[in-house]
């Protein structure tokens, strides 16, 4: 070994050189010492300063782009591999973000499908894994030991730190995916998309309650959703449970049961329908899961004269633990609301009441919010709607992205317990993008009875009438206007002497839109109804069903 060469390999006494000289290279005379490109390899005779400025030049590297510290320092193999994967999943990172601005149901239809969220769970939890061994070698090439004491301390806290929030935040969200998948799988079931009819999707939402003073499981609030294909302006149309005569949908199985309608009787009223079916008629939809389910909707689309193309039931009492998980909602409640009262319908005597949700603003909990929701002493048919109505409007007002993200496990669970539905997954993307458009609009509140039309209207209705007017309605509610401002004109225009009758309706008011929350107080002078007609076109609500939503 010449003099040269001896110099090469004992300048830096001690150091790991990474990879081999080569015994044939130019001999340098100069020292490297304090030059960047040797510090990032070898820190041992740079000044304090300077690897304190390494190991943060490093961590920071790994951080932003995973690899480059083995590529500055360490193994290059490792440090190439790292790099390509970085760029690929930050190019990924570019279209799913690309894809959640303007096409966002193939980026929901991966991470809920069966097939393709497993996949994305393993690559995120690989991702975590490979991403936090990089950490632990970048703080191996920091070389600690050269360190301050307060600067290697500096540096193990920020390494621990940044695995944390990278490896655990894949981590974490490989998790959220699994029980995304898990959810739902739980709560829908497989098939084809639902295709919008006549531009809209059309959804029975019903309340089961099966409280322990009820006999069975029942549907005992009906709600049907019309979502705008296009712009996903959202109406919500509430069926008084006491609705008699009810017609089924043309080519319906119940036609064959019932040919008139359900016109048995004054014990024959909407929400009859579902028990009657699942106790006598359940075979003539033959091989479905939920025969009451199928009638309930042919029966809303009887009613509305429109095709129901979907059903969610709302269990009630998992209804308290999805309100918890939200972390509660916000009411201006308009009177007070019982907690209990009402009959037993068991044992035939009074249920005690145990307290009062009073008057002004509440934040309510899973407990009173259902009993808000539910609440029959003192109250009519009509209030409760009303009620209900503010509820489901509070829901969607006040569930935050941030809601969603802090509680979503807590969220997911309450929701397997809620909802059975017949919704196809294949549909979830196109239902969350047009949750997301409708946001841009205030949600539509109308029922087929009071305060819209007159209080005899269940017990006689006028299905043409309503039939018209529902039309007139989801006609208006395509995402072309402003619901609030075509509200005040029209409302403006409506005459205070026009003779009321059982139909009134949209056709003997007008067109009035006006978002649920703005429900006002009827016992005022001239006041308007939840619909803004002027007092004496419809049945006014009591103080027990008027409320708002801040």
């Amino acid at each position: 070994m010449t003099a040269s060469q001896d110099f090469r390999y004992n300048r830096f006494p001690d150091d790991d050189v990474v990879g081999e000289l080569d015994a044939d290279a130019p001999v340098r005379t100069t020292s490297r010492v304090g030059s960047w490109a040797n510090a990032l390899v070898n820190p041992r005779y740079v000044s304090a300063g300077g690897r304190n400025k390494r190991a943060g030049l490093l961590l920071a590297g790994t951080l932003l782009v995973p690899g480059s510290a083995q590529i500055a320092a360490g193994n290059r193999n490792v440090g190439r591999i790292a790099l390509t994967v970085t760029v690929v999943c930050w190019a990924l990172l570019v279209v799913l973000l690309l894809s959640a601005l303007f096409w966002r149901t193939p980026l929901i239809f991966l991470v809920t499908n069966g097939l393709t969220a497993p996949v994305i769970s393993l690559v995120l939890v690989a991702l975590a894994i490979g991403w936090g061994l990089l950490f632990l070698d970048t703080l191996r090439l920091i070389r600690p030991g050269l360190l301050s004491t307060k600067a290697r301390t500096v540096a193990i806290v920020a390494t621990v730190v940044a695995v944390v929030v990278t490896s655990g935040g894949l981590g974490y969200t490989a998790h959220l995916v699994n029980v995304t998948r898990a959810t739902v799988g739980q709560i829908f079931g497989g098939g084809l998309p639902f295709r919008p009819v006549d531009g809209r999707y059309n959804i029975l939402l019903m309340g089961a309650d099966a409280g322990e003073d009820r006999l069975g499981l029942r549907p005992d609030s009906m709600t049907v959703v019309s979502i705008d294909a296009g712009s996903g302006q959202t109406v919500t149309i509430s069926l008084p449970r006491n609705l008699q005569n009810v017609p089924f949908a043309d080519g319906s199985p119940m036609q064959s049961v019932y040919p008139n309608g359900y016109d048995c009787g004054d014990e024959c009223l909407l929400n009859a329908i579902y028990t009657d079916v699942t106790q006598n008629h359940e075979d003539v939809y033959g091989n479905v899961d939920d025969a009451g389910a199928e009638a309930m909707m042919d029966a809303a689309s009887g009613v509305l004269g429109i095709e129901v193309q979907g059903y969610a039931m709302i269990d009630m009492a998992g209804f308290e633990q999805l309100i918890d998980a939200m972390g509660g909602i916000t009411i201006d409640v308009g009177g007070e609301v019982p907690i209990g009262g009402g009959t037993n319908e068991i044992t035939g005597l009074p249920n005690p009441i145990d307290g009062y949700i009073e008057p002004g603003v509440q934040h309510l909990d899973g407990f009173h919010a259902l009993w808000y929701a539910r609440s029959r002493e003192g109250a009519s048919d009509y209030d409760r709607q009303a009620r209900q109505r503010c509820v489901q409007t509070a829901m969607l007002k006040q569930l935050s992205p941030i809601n969603v993200v802090s509680k979503f496990e807590e969220m997911a669970q309450a929701g397997t317990q809620v909802v059975e539905t017949d919704i196809p997954q294949s549909s979830i993307g196109s239902f969350v993008d047009l949750a997301l458009k409708a946001k841009n609009y205030d949600l539509i509140g109308y029922a087929a009875g009071p305060p819209y039309y007159d209080a005899m209207f269940p017990t006689y209705p006028d299905y043409d009438q309503l039939h018209s007017d529902v039309q007139q309605l989801l006609d208006s509610a395509d995402g072309s206007g402003q619901p609030q401002a075509q509200a005040q004109v029209q409302a403006q225009a409506v005459a205070t002497d026009a003779p009321v009758s059982t139909g009134s309706g949209l056709g003997a008011r007008g067109l009035v839109m006006v978002p649920t929350e703005t429900v006002t107080d009827p016992t005022q002078p001239e006041a308007t109804t939840e619909a803004g007609a002027t007092d004496g076109q419809s049945t006014e609500l009591s103080p027990n069903g008027t409320c708002s939503v801040p």
